[in-house]
């Protein structure tokens, strides 16, 4: 199901896989629900925290 993402995502790519907006997504990020790197002056997920992140949700 995710073998197209690739390893590293944005944090836009990241919202559009969740499907929600981006303060949702940056909560996530700010609360470190969903660990994040900052490289430059963006964040990026990895593939393997997402996913482990939407497998462990109570909605799963």
């Amino acid at each position: 199901m995710y073998e197209s993402l690739p390893d590293l995502l944005t944090r836009a790519e990241a919202q559009e896989v969740l499907k929600i907006g981006k303060s949702t997504m940056l909560n996530l990020i700010h609360t470190r629900q969903i660990p994040a790197r900052v490289i430059g002056r963006s964040y990026r997920i990895e593939k393997n925290d997402l996913i482990e992140f939407i497998t462990h949700s109570k909605y799963y």
